[in-house]
């Protein structure tokens, strides 16, 4: 995913992300959004624990953080892929704008399919559509800094430290 993201940016493509867009913007729509993030992202692997009867829960606290700092890089580089290529490259490319929007977020969220099931999947929609929504309107030039930050916020909610508190903290045995 990285290489097919840098191998477009080369040619800086404003439509792609790679600027801080309206800072002030992006900034606070990262403050906002990760922390409400995160925590809606712990209550839906609470919610598919539940149905499906089990959890993954790092060991420690130190393995909760270096999944953590995996999801530091995975996030970025997915927005970059299905934000930035996908979703900016059909904005600019086709008339009707909904098209980036649409085929970014479906692409996104079927990409998780092919290492979890079905219900995991639809959870990715809940991160999926409303980054792609930021991304599409939040004021400025396209940039990719604040749905990164969210997406980390939100993954780091549902995988890794997410469950390691909910664990902690007794939520699931």
């Amino acid at each position: 995913m990285a290489l097919v993201v840098a191998l477009v940016e080369w040619h800086r493509p404003p439509w792609l992300g790679f600027a801080l867009g309206n800072l002030g913007w992006q900034l606070g729509f990262a403050a906002v959004g990760a922390p409400i993030l995160f925590i809606l992202a712990m209550a839906t692997q609470l919610f598919v624990t539940r149905r499906r009867r089990f959890i993954r829960v790092p060991a420690n606290a130190g393995d909760a953080g270096v999944q953590a700092s995996f999801y530091l890089f995975n996030g970025p580089i997915e927005e970059a892929l299905f934000r930035g290529l996908i979703q900016g490259g059909l904005t600019m490319a086709v008339p009707w704008a909904p098209v980036g929007l649409i085929v970014g977020t479906s692409f996104y969220v079927l990409y998780h399919h092919l290492a979890w099931p079905w219900l995991e999947t639809a959870t990715t929609l809940l991160i999926g559509l409303p980054m792609a929504l930021a991304f599409a309107l939040l004021p400025g030039p396209p940039s990719l800094l604040g749905v990164s930050i969210v997406h980390i916020a939100a993954t780091c909610g549902f995988l890794g430290p997410g469950p390691y508190l909910l664990k902690k903290f007794g939520f699931v045995p």
